[in-house]
């Protein structure tokens, strides 16, 4: 436990979003009614004041009053939907062609392989897209041999409209289905078989600008918060800070990754730069990573230790303490049952109230009086970790 005068007073946060397309505002919004209801459950206060601005500058205050202690917060949403949503805006056409190239990188390299060999690998959200896409092109072609088989080639010809249209229809309704969005999310994580694309590396220079920046401000607490995809994105970014040196007296700089799909990208044969990354975290000792998953959560990488399943752990490493959110322990039987088959609701419950919750609670972590080294000093790793090193392909320099 921390001494009176090691008490947040004030705490900056970088919130890393996964692959999504929506924009912050859903976030924050989020961010105020569960954390209302996390406040109410726990017995402490939040008071949250949304700030306007463009991808720069977006991001609200909280100020809370928690266990006689005032902490104030100011949290910064680092965007980069907009290159999600350029992502998504392909074709039908352009949907198949992608699902046959990221399968060839996969399976080509070897590396779904490696995957499929892990313990709790999100087998719903790994396999869906594919099979919903084969079964498309199942019924489509039925569509088309249907019309052939009664009008001939002139039925043939009204089968392949009907095709296209139906092709189209259940593209429009992608927000439903999730097809296409889970299909560009492995698309981007499989990028040239693992590197980070130029506009993606250019958006994540710009955020390691930025969080180096307020190491220099009046805060005693820097946390970067990093969720799905956006975990291992937070990886390079943290990675890249250091590298730029930190000031004299800098605040104390922590790493809260949720739900990571790491090993998506780290175990691809051209990701040298995430492994080198890992490596390069794992055993600082002026960072704390705490890396939360949870087995409800069946689209991460749940209790997978990224840095030694990707083999590139050295032997002082000490970070990440990983932890389990405990959705069935830490939700009523009546919520965990309610939301169980909602996958990307559960994917989410890291940034959402626990009915009974356990020491993982996102708004005390976020805004609270304790640091993240503070809050976790003496936590064991959850004793159902998995540290075995899976991947095939560990180099961390670039290929010639």
């Amino acid at each position: 436990m921390a001494d009176q005068n090691s008490f947040v007073k004030k705490r900056k946060v970088f919130y890393v979003p996964g692959y999504d397309p929506m924009l912050p505002r859903r976030y924050r919004e989020r961010y105020r009614s569960e954390g209302a209801a996390q406040a109410e459950i726990s017995g402490y206060e939040l008071a949250i004041k949304g700030r306007t601005g463009g991808r720069d500058n977006y991001g609200w205050s909280v100020n809370a009053q928690i266990d006689g202690h005032e902490t104030e917060t100011q949290i910064d949403f680092l965007l980069w939907s907009d290159i999600v949503e350029n992502q998504m805006k392909t074709s039908v056409f352009a949907s198949f062609i992608t699902l046959l190239k990221t399968h060839w990188i996969y399976i080509g390299s070897g590396a779904v392989w490696q995957l499929f060999r892990m313990p709790n690998m999100p087998m719903i959200a790994a396999l869906y897209p594919s099979i919903a896409l084969i079964l498309q092109i199942i019924i489509a072609a039925l569509i088309v041999w249907g019309g052939a088989a009664m009008l001939g080639w002139i039925g043939a010809l009204v089968g392949i409209a009907l095709a296209w249209g139906f092709l189209h229809w259940i593209k429009r309704y992608d927000n439903k289905t999730y097809v296409n969005y889970l299909l560009t999310d492995y698309a981007f994580a499989s990028y040239k078989a693992g590197e980070y694309s130029p506009d993606m590396s250019a958006r994540m220079a710009e955020f390691s600008n930025t969080i180096h920046a307020a190491m220099t401000e009046d805060v005693d607490e820097v946390l970067i918060v990093g969720h799905s995809c956006g975990a291992h994105l937070s990886v390079t970014i943290l990675a890249d800070v250091l590298r730029k040196g930190m000031p004299d007296n800098a605040p104390k700089l922590a790493f809260l990754s949720l739900g990571q799909v790491t090993p998506m990208v780290s175990f691809l044969p051209n990701a040298w730069r995430l492994r080198r990354d890992l490596n390069f975290l794992s055993n600082r000792d002026d960072i704390t990573w705490v890396d939360v998953t949870a087995p409800g959560d069946g689209a991460c990488h749940a209790l997978c230790d990224p840095v030694k399943v990707s083999g590139v752990a050295p032997a002082d490493a000490r970070w990440p303490l990983v932890i389990s959110a405990s959705f069935s322990q830490s939700l009523k039987p009546e919520t965990f049952k309610k939301l169980r088959y909602q996958f990307f609701r559960m994917h989410f419950q890291y940034l959402c109230a626990f009915d009974q919750p356990k020491d993982y609670d996102y708004f005390q972590i976020t805004a609270g009086p304790l640091t993240l080294r503070d809050r976790y000093h003496g936590r064991n790793p959850s004793p159902s970790r998995i540290e075995k090193p899976y991947a095939k392909y560990r180099s961390m320099e670039p290929s010639v």
